[in-house]
């Protein structure tokens, strides 16, 4: 329990909030909420293209971090199921700060920075998976996390089963398919009640000229 609170306090560590208001601290024009703006995620995806992809990618760095410290001090603190525990709990506190309302980001990063400790020995995997999927789903995010998010469920629980090696992980014991369950679980949560992107001008421009052909057609 202590491992898993410490991981929940490291995962909402608001990492996006931070950085954006040092980002726009010398314009108070520029403020930015990336709660309201953009797509809706305090996440390194909306930062970068609302700020630029440097923020986007110090970001990034810094959910990943958290995310692997989170591991490190649970395992330090209680051990190899430890470690799974304060996995869990940075994930969860990434998507469901307190001190936030808990509206918090997707994860993904968190969940990465935590599968480096918690899971290195799956990680060549899930990369290339996440990568696979992402393309052959044509750039639609959530379909690749889903994916990703079952087939390491999977791989978990195989890893427990058969009682495979981790790398410098910490062994499979139980705590290995929770924490993945877990993990993936609010990450797919936090994605199919993301809210809807706003059109694109393109793509706003694209609907008003087919609602100006359709009206043409009908008067014709």
């Amino acid at each position: 329990m202590i491992a898993a609170s410490l991981g929940y306090l490291v995962g909402s560590f608001p990492t996006a909030d931070i950085v954006t208001r040092y980002a726009t601290r010398s314009n108070s024009d520029k403020t930015v909420d990336l709660r309201t703006a953009g797509t809706g995620n305090p996440g390194s995806l909306n930062a970068a293209k609302l700020l630029g992809w440097k923020w986007g990618g110090i970001i990034l760095a810094g959910d990943v971090i958290k995310g692997a410290f989170a591991s490190l001090a649970g395992r330090a603190v209680a051990g190899d199921n430890g470690a799974y525990a304060a996995g869990s709990g940075a994930v969860i506190g990434h998507c469901a700060p307190v001190w936030s309302g808990f509206r918090g980001g997707k994860g993904v990063a968190t969940s990465a920075g935590t599968s480096l400790v918690c899971f290195p020995a799956y990680m060549p995997v899930d990369i290339s998976l996440a990568a696979a999927t992402l393309m052959l789903s044509r750039g639609r995010a959530g379909t690749a996390t889903y994916t990703a998010s079952a087939v390491f469920v999977t791989a978990a629980i195989y890893w427990w089963v058969r009682g495979r090696g981790n790398l410098w992980g910490p062994n499979p014991t139980i705590g290995l398919p929770l924490y993945a369950l877990s993990a993936g679980a609010i990450i797919a949560y936090r994605f199919l009640t993301a809210p809807s992107a706003p059109a694109s001008p393109v793509q706003t421009a694209a609907l008003q000229r087919e609602s100006v052909d359709a009206e043409r057609a009908a008067v014709s």
